[in-house]
């Protein structure tokens, strides 16, 4: 099936990790690890790498119909993945960010996720630390110095905003829109072909977790097959957590 046969893999040998940074897990203080420069002064669609490595990354913001699934698939095959959850989810749905945070790196999506074009520095700052709060809370672990804007809706002043807070603005190449489901025209061959044509060195997938409006998880179903065309590609997938220096 060649380039439609499998999907996604990721990122990243080209930013030499650091031993530890993965069992340090951290978040963007002083005594822990934070993004490297690289990853600073503006958003992120691409790891910067020349390597044939791709990074998987869920966003989570409203319900946790396709976690287990997900979480189960991944396991299955010893492979690394980020969420990014919203605040409020972790607050509806702790023991679902407690699962994830036991295996993956937690990054932030924001409480509520507003728009943060539209709000002033200091609302930028209690969505991200309200969302750190309550990750934190939900899973028992330390969030990752990484941060993805609601709607990918990106600004010159709210990337520097968020990097101010030691936040890396992680965005993605592609999304698999597989949240719109079936009655947004997808499904999971679909979902799976808009990430494996998006396979290059550095390539950032985003999916979700929820479900499409009739209780599916077209994401869940179509990450099988985007690891399978992403492995058969020689695509590495990577952590990114791999890529946080000391």
């Amino acid at each position: 099936m060649g380039r439609r046969a499998a999907l996604a893999a990721l990122l990243a040998a080209g930013l030499m990790p650091c031993s530890g940074a993965r069992a340090a897990s951290g978040a963007a203080s002083p005594s822990g690890p934070r993004p490297p420069a690289s990853l600073l002064g503006g958003e992120i669609r691409r790891l910067p790498t020349s390597r044939k490595v791709v990074a998987l990354t869920f966003n989570a913001a409203w319900d946790e119909a396709g976690i287990d699934t997900v979480l189960a698939e991944l396991r299955r095959r010893g492979l690394p993945a980020t969420f990014f959850p919203t605040g409020a989810f972790a607050d509806a749905h702790p023991a679902a960010v407690r699962a994830i945070g036991t295996a993956h790196g937690l990054g932030n999506h924001s409480y509520g996720h507003p728009y943060f074009d539209g709000l002033s520095t200091a609302q930028r700052t209690e969505e991200v630390r309200r969302a750190d709060a309550a990750i934190r809370a939900a899973s028992g672990a330390v969030p990752l110095p990484f941060f993805r804007f609601p709607y990918s809706s990106t600004t010159r002043d709210s990337v520097a905003d968020v990097n101010d807070l030691g936040y890396a603005a992680i965005e993605f190449t592609a999304d698999t829109n597989g949240y719109l489901g079936p009655q947004g025209g997808m499904n999971a061959e679909a979902a799976a072909e808009r990430a494996i044509d998006a396979l290059a060195p550095g390539a950032i997938i985003q999916m979700h977790v929820g479900s499409n409006g009739d209780g599916g998880v077209l994401d869940a179903e179509a990450l099988p097959l985007i690891i399978d065309a992403a492995e058969a590609e020689g695509y590495t997938i990577v952590d990114l957590r791999d890529f946080l220096v000391p």
